[in-house]
């Protein structure tokens, strides 16, 4: 669960300007709920990156991996060669 705990502070720290664990689901999108903007995207983008020692590649920027704690996370642990517990995926770390 550190993933998400990292990702979660990150978004409060930066996005929400506050520390209450509370103001953020993990399911909650980052783009209906207005917390994160285009130029948000970017700066996940950037966190995940120098974070997580991954590479984004551009066509890998979609909400279905950068819209919520939940699915960035699960999109992280596919970069990083986890098993995601729901589904066992797994993608080659790199």
């Amino acid at each position: 669960m550190a993933i998400e705990n990292l990702i979660r502070n990150y978004v409060l720290e930066n996005f929400l300007f506050t520390a209450d664990n509370g103001q953020l689901q993990d399911n909650a999108s980052f783009l209906e709920e207005g917390i994160v903007d285009s130029t948000g995207v970017l700066e996940l983008v950037m966190f995940v990156e120098e974070t997580f020692g991954i590479t984004v590649e551009d066509d890998e920027i979609v909400p279905e991996n950068f819209d919520s704690v939940q699915q960035l996370a699960r999109y992280t642990r596919l970069k990083l060669g986890e098993v995601v517990p729901d589904t066992c995926e797994r993608i080659p770390a790199g």
